[in-house]
């Protein structure tokens, strides 16, 4: 009787183990994207959005074994859009700081790169307040540096952008002095493309943890187990050598601890 039982009960485990496989595979997930921010995310000429964040986002969803929808959108809207659930996670580059993190949760860092000040070269000795008072800069609305250069260059001013790209257009064409941002976009997306001949960075680094905070995290909403998920994906691709791989297509330096020279 018992050994019935057991061949009785085999066939409905297998089927149970089926059934949560398949349940694994249908998992279905949307990503928020920007789409506007090389080489982390930008959409090329065949209408597809690539980038380091991009195929971290593709290293992360193969991990979880979900299919996952890419949704581009302004950097400015991301948060709403999440908490509004048009999409589950954001993968946009977006820096993990206290004043994000009363709105949405965030994941451990995958990458952290230096913030700096670029402008024709020879033109200011250094980016401080002082040198740059009554100078217009330009900065990406809604970030990082919007908020460091509004609350420092009190005595400049600042001049948003909906996207980065938009900054590198006005610097290069002169309407605006300067542009803060962060160092590996301002390298390779402008600075080493024919727009940036005769500009560089301008001064230290700035790395106040209150603004920059402490590196690039995926955002989830407020309580979602989502993040626990994403963590132990990203353990796994930094462990496995996924991460380096994807790295190496863009970056010729570390990039989960960047330094830019």
């Amino acid at each position: 009787m018992q050994r019935f039982r057991i061949l009785l009960l085999a066939p409905l485990v297998m089927l149970a183990t089926i059934a949560l496989s398949a349940a694994a595979q249908d998992r279905k997930l949307r990503i928020g994207v920007e789409g506007a921010y090389p080489p982390f995310s930008q959409v090329g000429a065949d209408g597809k959005v690539a980038g380091f964040d991009i195929d971290i986002a593709h290293a992360l969803c193969a991990e979880l074994k979900a299919r996952c929808t890419l949704v581009t959108q302004e950097f400015d809207g991301m948060i709403p859009s999440l908490i509004a659930r048009k999409f589950d996670a954001v993968i946009a580059s977006m820096s993990i700081t206290e004043e994000r993190k009363k709105a949405v949760d965030f994941t451990d860092k995958y990458y952290q790169s230096p913030n700096r000040m670029i402008a024709k070269v020879g033109v200011f000795a250094d980016a401080t307040p002082a040198t740059l008072k009554g100078k217009r800069i330009g900065v990406q609305r809604t970030t990082i540096h919007d908020r460091f250069a509004t609350d420092t260059f009190k005595d400049g001013t600042i001049v948003r952008y909906a996207k980065q790209s938009e900054v590198f257009l006005d610097l290069a064409a002169g309407r605006i002095d300067a542009a803060l941002m962060d160092a590996v976009p301002a390298d390779t997306g402008f600075l080493k493309k024919p727009a940036g001949k005769g500009f560089g960075f301008v001064g230290a680094a700035f790395n106040d943890p209150k603004y920059f905070g402490h590196g690039a995290g995926i955002a989830v909403r407020k309580g979602d187990t989502l993040r626990e998920e994403l963590n132990r994906a990203l353990a796994n691709i930094r462990g496995n050598g996924t991460y380096k791989k994807i790295q190496d297509k863009y970056f010729e330096f570390d990039i989960y601890g960047a330094v830019v020279k």
